[in-house]
């Protein structure tokens, strides 16, 4: 570890929508002289939301990063939005980071989204510190809102501050650790006497967090214990270490719009969250090997760096971020993709500075840095040393939750459709994009509805193409449900060479999911072995169409087990003829039905509404299959048919008044029921008509 890296902190800013992320971020900026103007995000002049539709929206849906220097260090901001739409971006952009405010809203406490962005500080293991903001707000409690946070979160959140005044009075912070109070005007602190109001429980608080702290110290326990004294120093030591081991959480407060208690939030940020020095070796593989490597955050070590976002700009290219694990990097150079198998070239090594990039000479363990118009890489890559190869394992995006059929506006814009929003998925891997040959239709999927729809805003203002979004069509299946014997006999002999293939094929359902099976059961030679698949073939052909309203037949077991043929009219295309008839004879006779899609869907939300959400998801042929407690939310996962869940996503957001979410992924195929299933086989008919 060098010195340099001993002076970095990467501190990712996470939390839900709306707590204040992006204030605190400008408000760090003009703290530190990094901007000369404090940007408000009402105004739209923030430097860390800069993309068209973040001013649009007001709140972040990409994530960004800015270095500031403080007290001789050096801390890149990463600023991620909250909104569930986007946070498959913040948790792909924890990877960079080493440490972690969690920002709380001290109206609003603990959101369904805050509990999710610390189950992704736990996934990485990583270091945290919670801050209270809005203290100036009408209804802000801090102490309420600790209060949440420590029966919710684990490990435990300690205050560490108290604030001076509520709501329109708030105007300072007293700090338990040194027992001091200040005062704020204008961003500028003033020292002043702990309220003599507050004195008591300033004191009880202080004799409870020490204790709290000593926690983390074996010696320091024992100290505490025989009744001595602990050191400001040992106090400082103490903190830093249990907050690195993830012993407990400690918990700042302020005000970001009003620029109160962030000098002290960033002294502790410089104190008490890891540099990449501190960080355990990260943990990779060999290429082409299963044998684990690991690079320690050190600048002799092999270069090795993690590709966690990529940028999509139509006119600089692409540009690929990633943080620098091991060795250094020059100004330019290449490196090796271990993922790719290629060699990368780069001329610039870039720095983010908002919207803004800054050339720099080079790189080492714990920078963040980006190159432009790499050819291969992707995010979720590994840059490397060529000679000393290594692979991480990278996050993977959030699954999707919405789907819709996407279309061009102008027609015969289909190919620039998938060419840009290929190019759009590399900066966004969230985004999915499949063509269903069933449907016939391109097929667009994402976290949410606010996310597809931010895309196509992209896609016009970055790629000039426009696209509507409907509703997919459900890809419905048939089977059957009795097993049936029958004859599939082709015979046309008309004078000269004719055609002649007999075969009697048994039909029965299988379980769902097992897809369809062949069997050839033919003794005796009754059909030669070279007509065999042609039966297969010709049955596979058909049962793409079935028999009820035209949708693919599955789960079934075809058993082909006598038959008869002609020695000079019969051919591989009379038997595949035949098979195709002995199909569609068995499936009129086999009791056919119609197959729905059902999801498995998980939905988290505040306690008040789950009646409604019960009641909703029993509307919709939901059926519950579990139910849990997470912190103050309850946790619902139940099947529900595709065809009822495709606009869930607004119809939550309208229930539980934006608060809260679900994930939804395919489950398996069931039957629909018959007066359901009579309807829509008369609109598959009526639209072959």
């Amino acid at each position: 570890m060098t010195e340099m890296t001993d002076k970095i902190r990467n501190i990712a800013l996470i939390g839900h929508g709306g707590a204040g992320k992006t204030s605190l971020a400008e408000a760090m900026l003009f703290n530190t002289g990094a901007t000369n103007r404090f940007g408000n995000v009402t105004a739209g002049n923030t430097v860390m939301d800069f993309e068209p539709e973040e001013l649009k929206r007001g709140s972040s849906i990409s994530t960004a990063f800015h270095p500031v220097a403080w007290k001789k260090h050096i801390i890149t901001l990463i600023d991620t939005p909250g909104d569930q739409n986007f946070f498959s971006d913040t948790r792909l952009c924890m990877q960079a980071a080493d440490g972690l405010v969690v920002v709380l809203d001290a109206i609003d406490g603990v959101k369904v989204q805050s509990e999710q962005a610390w189950a992704f500080a736990d996934e990485f293991e990583l270091p945290r510190v919670i801050f209270v903001n809005k203290l100036d707000r009408e209804r802000a409690d801090f102490m309420k809102a600790f209060q949440e946070a420590a029966d919710i979160f684990e490990p435990k959140p300690i205050v560490m501050q108290f604030p001076i005044g509520k709501e329109a009075d708030f105007k300072g912070i007293v700090d338990l650790v040194q027992q001091k109070a200040y005062t704020y005007s204008d961003g500028k602190a003033t020292a002043c006497d702990i309220p003599a109001d507050m004195k008591d429980a300033v004191a009880e608080a202080h004799e409870q967090l020490v204790e709290n702290i000593a926690e983390a110290d074996d010696k320091l326990i024992e100290k505490y214990l025989e009744g001595e004294t602990l050191t400001d120093d040992e106090l400082k030591s103490a903190l830093r270490k249990g907050t690195l081991n993830r012993t407990f959480v400690p918990v700042f407060c302020g005000s970001a719009v009003n620029n109160i208690g962030m000098d002290l939030l960033c002294n502790y940020m410089v104190d008490i969250l890891p540099s990449p020095g501190d960080m355990p070796p990260k943990t990779g593989v060999i290429p082409g090997t299963e044998t684990e490597a690991q690079r320690e955050y050190n600048a002799d070590a092999p270069f090795s760096a993690l590709v966690f976002k990529t940028i999509a700009d139509p006119y600089a290219g692409r540009l690929t971020i990633f943080k620098v694990i091991s060795g250094k990097l020059g100004g330019d150079g290449t490196f090796y993709n271990a993922n790719r198998d290629v060699k990368e070239r780069y001329s610039q090594l870039l720095q983010l500075a908002g919207k803004e990039q800054k050339t720099v000479s080079g790189a080492g363990p714990g920078d963040i840095v980006a190159v432009a118009k790499l050819k291969e890489t992707k995010t979720g890559d590994t840059l490397c040393d060529p000679d000393k190869k290594i692979q991480y394992t990278a996050a993977q995006p959030m699954d999707g939750a919405v789907s819709y059929a996407i279309v061009p506006k102008s027609q015969g814009d289909e190919d620039k459709i998938f060419s840009s929003l290929t190019k759009l998925m590399e900066e966004d891997p969230a985004i999915r994009l499949e063509r269903n040959d069933e449907t016939r239709e391109t097929i667009i999927t994402g976290t949410g509805q606010i996310h597809i729809e931010i895309t196509l805003e992209k896609l016009k203002r970055k790629y000039n193409v426009e696209a509507t979004l409907t509703l997919p069509k459900i890809p419905y299946k048939e089977t059957i449900k009795k097993a049936v014997r029958v004859q599939g006999r082709h015979k046309k002999q008309t004078g000269g060479h004719g055609q002649f293939g007999d075969c009697w094929v048994q039909f029965e359902p299988l379980p769902r999911g097992s897809g369809f099976e062949f069997v050839d059961k033919v003794v005796g030679g009754s059909i030669p072995r070279t007509y065999i698949p042609a039966v297969e073939k010709g049955i596979i052909d058909s049962c793409v169409r079935g028999v009820l309203a035209g949708y693919p037949c599955i789960d079934f077991r075809a058993t082909l087990d006598d038959g008869s043929y002609h020695a000079v009219d019969s051919s591989e295309m009379a038997f595949k003829i035949a098979g195709s008839l002995a199909f569609k004879k068995a499936v009129e006779q086999a009791s056919p039905v119609l197959l729905e899609p059902i999801m498995e869907i998980e939905v988290i939300t505040p306690d008040e509404f789950m009646g409604d959400i019960m009641g909703d998801l029993n509307g919709r042929r939901g059926r519950v299959l579990g139910m849990d407690s997470k912190g103050k939310n309850q946790v619902v996962r139940a099947n529900v048919p595709m065809s009822e869940v495709l606009t869930y996503a607004p119809d939550l957001r309208s229930m539980t008044g934006g608060r809260g979410i679900f994930f939804l992924k395919f489950s398996h195929y069931d039957e629909v029921p018959a007066q359901m299933a009579q309807k829509i086989i008369d609109a598959a008919n009526a639209a072959k008509e």
